[in-house]
């Protein structure tokens, strides 16, 4: 093999890990935002029927 084709190689499983690595975070984010835009929607219709403004400072 050339020099460049061996140093391609060496880079190739450092690359797939961090892609990896990038999907899991990313995976990990998304499930967060989600997660806290349900609980504000729950905690909105919360609000509205105890008939609360949606101002109202959370605990």
């Amino acid at each position: 093999m050339s020099g460049w084709q061996t140093a391609l190689v060496a880079l190739v499983p450092s690359i797939g890990v961090g892609l990896i690595f990038w999907l899991a975070i990313r995976t990990m984010l998304n499930a967060d935002a989600k997660e806290r835009r349900v609980e504000a929607e729950l905690q909105a219709a919360e609000r509205a029927a105890r008939g609360e403004k949606d101002d109202a400072p959370d605990a």
